[in-house]
Formats: C-alpha cells, sequence, structure tokens
C-alpha cells in the first residue's frame, strides 16, 4: 500500500475530545459514585465482576474535599436526619421497661376492715371508760367512714354513744357514730337496751340538739331504723315526750328531716295504734302534705291519713 493511502485514511478520533466532558462522564458513571435514575436505566452494568462497595459512613478526621464523597455523605446525612424527625425511634437510648404497675391503696379487704374496727371499738370502749367520750366518738367518726354496714359493735361502745348523743358537746358526732351503728341489724336491739330511744326523742324535742339541725336529722333517721325492730315502736310510742316532738319535728323541719318525722309517726301510730294519735300528730301531719314533702313523706303521711280516717271515721 502507498504513502497517499495511509495519508487518506487516518485513524479515527474519539467522539468526544473535550477533557472537561470525559472527566464528567467518567465521575458520573463511576462505580464509587451512585448514577442518576436515567443514567442508570441507560447504561449497562460495568464491566468489573464485583465493583467495590462504598465506604461504611464512619467518623473519620476531615479530608480534601472531593465532589463525589460530599454529595454522598450530604445526602446520607440528609436521609437520617429526615428518619429521626419521621420516626424519632432513639436508638442510643438504653429501652426501659416500663414500671409495674402497682396495685390500689383502696378499697381494703374486708378482713382489714374488720380487724381495724374491732380494734377501733376496743379503744373507743377504753376512752368510754376513762370518762374521754369526745376522744371516743371521734375515733369512731374516723373508723366508720370506710365500713358499709359496720360490723355488730360491743355493748360498751353502743352505751357509750347513746350516753354522748345526750351531751351537747358531743351530741354531733355522736348522732352520726349513732345512725352509722344502726344500719346494720344487729346493733339495733343493743341499741335499744342501752336507752337509745330516750336518747333520740330527747335529743329532737330539745331546742338545742347539739346546735344545728343536722342533729337531729340524724337522730330521727335512726329512730326510724329502731321502730323496725320489735319492741322499738313501742318504746317510742310509750315516750311522755315522743308525740310532741315528733309533731314540732314534722311542722318545723324540712326535707330529710321531716320525711323521717312522718316515717316515725306513721310506724308508731299506723295500723291498729292509729286511734292512739294525738290532735297534734294529725294536725302537722295535714300541714306537711300541703306544703313542700318529699314522695318518700308524702307516701308516709298518706299511710297515716288513711289509717286515722279508717280507725276514726269522723276524723
Amino acid at each position: 500500500m502507498s504513502r497517499s493511502q495511509h495519508k487518506l485514511k487516518p485513524s479515527p478520533r474519539p467522539l468526544f475530545s473535550c477533557g472537561m466532558f470525559r472527566n464528567c462522564t467518567m465521575s458520573v458513571l463511576s462505580p464509587r459514585t451512585p448514577p442518576n435514575t436515567a443514567a442508570s436505566f441507560l447504561q449497562p452494568p460495568p464491566a468489573s465482576p464485583s465493583p467495590s462497595p462504598a465506604p461504611p459512613a464512619t467518623s473519620q478526621p476531615a479530608a480534601a474535599p472531593n465532589p463525589s464523597s460530599s454529595s454522598s455523605s450530604s445526602s446520607s446525612s440528609a436521609s437520617h436526619s429526615f428518619t429521626q424527625w419521621r420516626f424519632p425511634l432513639h436508638l442510643n437510648q438504653h429501652h426501659q421497661p416500663p414500671p409495674e404497675p402497682q396495685p390500689p391503696p383502696y378499697p381494703e379487704s374486708i378482713s382489714n376492715q374488720s380487724i381495724d374496727l374491732t380494734e377501733a371499738f376496743h379503744s373507743a370502749e377504753i376512752h368510754f371508760a376513762d370518762g374521754d367520750s369526745r376522744q371516743a366518738v371521734s375515733l369512731l367518726v374516723q373508723s366508720l367512714a370506710t365500713a358499709d354496714p359496720p360490723p355488730p359493735a360491743t355493748a360498751g361502745v353502743i352505751a357509750g354513744v347513746v350516753a354522748a348523743l345526750r351531751v351537747a358537746e358531743t351530741a354531733r358526732a355522736a348522732a352520726k357514730v349513732f345512725l352509722a351503728l344502726v344500719l346494720a341489724e344487729e346493733n339495733r336491739r343493743p341499741a335499744l337496751e342501752a336507752g337509745a330511744v330516750a336518747a333520740a326523742v330527747e335529743a329532737v324535742a330539745s331546742p338545742e340538739a347539739g346546735g344545728t339541725t343536722t342533729v337531729k336529722e340524724r337522730t330521727l333517721a335512726a329512730l326510724e331504723l329502731l321502730c323496725t325492730v320489735e319492741d322499738g315502736a313501742t318504746a317510742v310510742r310509750g315516750h311522755p315526750l315522743a308525740a310532741k316532738a315528733l309533731a314540732g319535728a314534722v311542722e318545723a323541719m324540712a326535707g330529710r328531716g321531716r320525711e323521717c318525722a312522718i316515717g316515725v309517726l306513721a310506724a308508731i301510730y299506723g295500723g291498729d295504734w292509729a286511734a292512739a294519735a294525738p290532735e297534734e300528730v294529725v294536725r302537722a301531719v295535714v300541714v306537711a302534705l300541703q306544703g313542700e314533702c318529699t314522695a318518700r313523706g308524702r307516701r308516709k303521711g298518706a299511710q297515716l291519713l288513711l289509717a286515722l280516717k279508717e280507725t276514726a271515721p269522723g276524723c
């Protein structure tokens, strides 16, 4: 082949001779930097059988700025920041197990209440024997606050509470304890034997009665419970101050006090004893039904007036 022919066929030159473009292409398609979406879709896989993996992200001293490494680290840090903001897992903190739930202090078991009340009854009986009725009644008020209903009380405790109901200084607390005790049927007959009817009627008849209407309300409620026991209504009906005291309570009191007073009158003068009801009792009940009265008070009063009408048609 001649020399001229060699000159007519020069060697093929690369399609792109720009060094800048070659560097950009090499950096984009370099296995050490993640290619963008379009390049990875169009470019065939690299010839290298096992490309070296990217180095793990560890804390290293600062190096010379590199475009590819700086882009990769910024992308990694941005992704990590988004993960922490969106999913705050707190991986660097130790997992603390939740505290074990503690059992609630209330309600106490029935056995514990019985033990505490037994000790309180014993202590109160000692205070009553020593003449310290105020301390004994205060102890019983605190002890009976969580008992529903209270267990049977000792005879000394019941006698001490009945005696404290007669004293103006301890009447308020004693009336509260008295009502709490007779809520239990086991304590009603011992209360009758301790003279509770006379003390209660005197407290209702007294203009002072501890100085508050609450004392009379609680005493009337306890008196109505005592009337449910055999001989209880008989004891109230036989007291010389009962009719006048109860009629005065019906006229002067309102709400629960009037209701309980009518309930006691219906218990002692209902049925066969309607004829024994004094005129002042009938008048008080009629006036109460014409004024403000609870539904239960009206029902009890209507039963009493019906019994009076059947016994004395001209009434």
